[in-house]
C-alpha cells in the first residue's frame, strides 16, 4: 500500500499563518517519512509593487528571502528533506497546477495571509486550492 502523505506540497507567503502551516507540514512528513516541497508564489500584482518601491532587484530577492528564512530554518532544525520553487504569477492557480502536474499526496496552506486587507484575498487563494487541487488539502488556521 502506498503512502498516504509521501510528498507534500508547503505553499507559504511568508506570514505568521505560513509558520504555522509548516508546523503542520513537518508533523505530517514526520509520520509518514516523507519530504516536503516548499513552493512561494510572487503574486504578479505585488512584484509590480515591490519593483516600484525597491532601489534595486537585489534588495527585493533578500526580502523574499527575509520571508523564507524562519520556514527555512524550521524545515532545517526537522531534518526533514525538502526543496524551495519561486514562481510568479496568481498564486492560486500558480499551486494548484504545480500540485497536480508533480503529483503530490498532500498541499498544506494557510488560511490567511500577511494582514487583514489580504486575509479576503489569500482566503480565496486556499479556496481555489482545495476546490482544484487534485489532492487532499490541509488548511492551517
Amino acid at each position: 500500500m502506498r503512502h498516504l502523505f509521501k510528498r507534500i506540497l508547503l505553499a507559504v507567503d511568508g506570514s505568521e499563518n505560513s509558520i504555522r502551516s509548516t508546523e503542520h507540514a513537518i508533523a505530517l512528513a514526520e509520520k509518514f517519512d516523507g519530504t516536503i516541497d516548499v513552493l512561494y508564489v510572487v503574486d504578479s500584482n505585488k512584484a509590480k509593487e515591490d519593483v516600484l518601491h525597491a532601489t534595486n532587484k537585489f534588495e527585493i530577492e533578500l526580502k523574499r528571502k527575509e520571508k523564507l528564512k524562519p520556514i527555512r530554518e524550521l524545515l532545517k532544525k526537522s531534518g526533514i528533506g525538502f526543496t524551495t520553487h519561486v514562481l510568479h504569477g496568481d498564486p492560486g492557480p500558480e499551486i494548484v497546477a504545480f500540485a497536480n502536474e508533480k503529483g503530490f499526496d498532500c498541499v498544506v496552506i494557510g488560511s490567511r495571509g500577511l494582514n487583514n486587507l489580504q486575509s479576503f484575498l489569500l482566503g480565496s487563494v486556499s479556496h481555489k486550492v482545495v476546490k482544484r487541487a487534485d489532492c487532499p488539502v490541509l488548511i492551517v488556521k
